[in-house]
């Protein structure tokens, strides 16, 4: 595993609980960061910290909130700063969306993908930066989807909300003060629970089985395999890292190739 020096560095990852959060809270405490871990299932980040903390990580704490409840939300993040200080890192991260095509969508569906990520990514920048820009230190990252830049058939609902917050981001990025920057990243097919959920749909749409979902899949990635979460997570490290302070508004694809545009 990559290691950067994120020592006395304070990591907030949403979506924690698993799949490229998970990997991803692991490797910021491998490279020296105080992570805390936020997801709704209690049981599932207790037994992230109790394996961060058994490996020697600095102090890793958890949050569970559901990111709908922005009220809540709210109340989480300033008492995870009155408590344990200003966040210098933030991994913004949630589950997508249900597949399915754009217009069998209900109005409610965009609703909810806007404010699981949108409005809760929002809402938790608003409370943060404000440390960030005191301790001179501020970097937020978004896992979102190379659908930013090539939308992906039968998932409508997601490619909207997930381009939304790529606008949004680049928006931040001219309005972000210096030594606080935001960047996305795209993961590609990854070997996460969320993407065995999609195969499974569309092997029983297709009437095929879920290993000729994945060949299909990898004719498009010159890599011709999954990724692996920790994976991802060490690209996310990286623009964490002081070596990524000049990398500002970019979205960076980690998908083996697969997508066609520049």
């Amino acid at each position: 595993m990559v290691q950067y020096n994120l020592n006395g560095r304070h990591a907030l990852v949403c979506g924690a609980s698993k799949g490229i959060g998970r990997e991803t809270a692991i490797s910021l405490a491998h490279s020296g960061a105080k992570v805390t871990v936020l997801a709704r299932t209690q049981d599932l980040l207790d037994q992230l910290v109790a394996e961060l903390a058994a490996a020697g990580a600095d102090a890793p704490a958890a949050i569970a909130v559901d990111l709908h409840d922005r009220s809540a939300l709210t109340d989480a993040i300033e008492n995870l700063i009155a408590t344990r200080g200003p966040v210098n890192i933030l991994i913004n991260n949630a589950a997508g969306p249900p597949g399915g095509l754009i217009l069998e969508a209900e109005t409610d569906a965009f609703v909810l993908g806007i404010e699981r990520h949108l409005l809760a990514a929002h809402t938790i920048v608003k409370a943060v930066v404000p440390g960030m820009v005191s301790e001179g230190y501020g970097r937020i990252i978004n896992i979102i989807s190379t659908s930013v830049r090539e939308p992906i058939p039968r998932l409508g609902v997601s490619n909207t909300v997930r381009g939304a917050m790529a606008g949004w981001a680049k928006t931040l990025a001219r309005e972000l003060p210096p030594k606080v920057t935001i960047n996305n990243v795209l993961p590609g097919f990854t070997n996460t629970d969320r993407l065995g959920s999609l195969a499974a749909g569309r092997a029983a749409r297709e009437g095929i089985s879920v290993e000729d979902v994945h060949k299909l899949w990898l004719n498009d990635v010159p890599e011709k395999r999954l990724a692996e979460p920790s994976e991802t997570a060490a690209a996310i490290t990286f623009l964490a890292s002081p070596e990524a302070a000049f990398i500002r508004g970019v979205s960076l694809a980690v998908d083996g190739g697969r997508m066609r545009s520049i």
